[in-house]
């Protein structure tokens, strides 16, 4: 069993600085039938290699998210067991992170499962508790450097209430599987009584109604997890024009960070950012100073943040190029990006 460090949750983030996702790869949605490698080559992206996790550590990232689809990996009810090689390989790259003095967060990503109703919040409550439970029984061990995030962008899939705060309904169910999962993470073993635990708003939103209608469990280790392109067509619209950083754009960004402020960060309760970046449009002077204003407003108020990597360098049709890290020659495609990322944290 790893040393464990009490922290406090501003010890912790203060550490946690700069980040990278390991987007379209373990997260990658496959076949059942598929082997761990197939499955995380399925998007098009390689194996994850030690190299390429040494190279965050070396560029001066400190944490390093781990998007994981566990749905092709589960078996039947009531046990819903994981397969042993596809957790055998997710502990594999969750050690590269760790080897490397990195801080690592582990979640369920893509999963299709976890629609929040009240028609299915006792079926899907039952399967996130058994998921979870394997998960942190695994890793009950780690160090206080490994973090459990409980979703990825829980939402109301396909309806027009998807990316638009959900419904009272909708957040209502999530809270409470918030809440269950937290729960049954602590009645495990290890340090998993002390480990910090992100909790998603509803579809991860940092807008003003998913905030509203998030209340955070009953648990002094949790963290509120969000995700926020923005502006929304500088960043993340790959069919709007907007490509030059502006005024307009900053002013977005700093109200975002207010707004976290105002529901959040002035009252004590700890945000990452676990997913934020600026899709490529041929405007890399612009992307830079994007990099720079969002994050340096970020580390201002004391907020981590995870660029979204997911090894797309340009932006093709029905695509978002997030890309930074050229993995397969483990280098920078956008050096001076990531160097505009992460200087705010040093």
């Amino acid at each position: 069993m790893m040393d464990f460090r009490d922290l406090s949750a501003q010890e912790l983030l203060a550490g946690m600085g700069a980040g990278w996702n390991l987007g379209n790869t373990l997260d990658a949605i496959c076949s059942r039938l598929g082997t761990p490698a197939q499955c995380e080559m399925a998007w098009g992206n390689p194996v994850t290699t030690p190299e390429m996790v040494k190279l965050l550590a070396d560029t001066g990232f400190s944490t390093f998210r781990i998007p994981v689809t566990w749905e092709a990996h589960i078996g039947p009810a009531p046990e819903y067991k994981i397969d042993e090689p596809w957790m055998d390989r997710v502990q594999e790259v969750v050690d590269y992170g760790i080897d490397n003095g990195l801080y690592v967060i582990l979640n369920l990503h893509h999963e299709d499962w976890h629609f929040p109703s009240y028609d299915n919040y006792e079926s899907v409550e039952g399967k996130l508790i058994a998921v979870w439970t394997q998960i942190a029984g695994r890793f009950g061990g780690y160090s206080e450097k490994l973090l459990f995030e409980t979703m990825n962008e829980p939402r109301m899939k396909g309806t027009p209430q998807e990316w638009s705060g959900g419904t009272a309904e909708a957040r209502d169910v999530l809270n409470r599987w918030n809440a269950a999962i937290v729960a049954a993470v602590r009645d495990t073993e290890g340090h998993n009584a002390q480990r910090y635990i992100l909790v998603p708003t509803i579809a991860a939103s940092a807008d003003e109604v998913a905030l509203r209608g998030f209340v955070l469990p009953e648990d002094d280790r949790v963290i509120v997890s969000v995700h926020a392109y923005t502006p929304y067509n500088f960043a993340l619209n790959t069919k709007a024009p907007d490509n030059i950083f502006t005024s307009s754009v900053a002013r977005e960004i700093d109200a975002l960070f207010r707004r976290l402020d105002r529901f959040f960060l002035s009252k004590g309760i700890p945000v990452v950012m676990g997913e934020c970046g600026s899709v490529e449009k041929g405007n890399l002077e612009s992307r830079v100073e994007w990099a720079a204003h969002y994050a340096g407003k970020a580390a201002e108020h004391g907020v981590p943040v995870i660029w979204w990597d997911n090894g797309i360098q340009i932006t093709p049709a029905n695509n978002e190029g997030f890309g930074v890290m050229d993995r397969r020659n483990v280098t920078w495609w956008y050096p001076e990006i990531v160097e505009a990322f992460i200087a705010p944290y040093r």
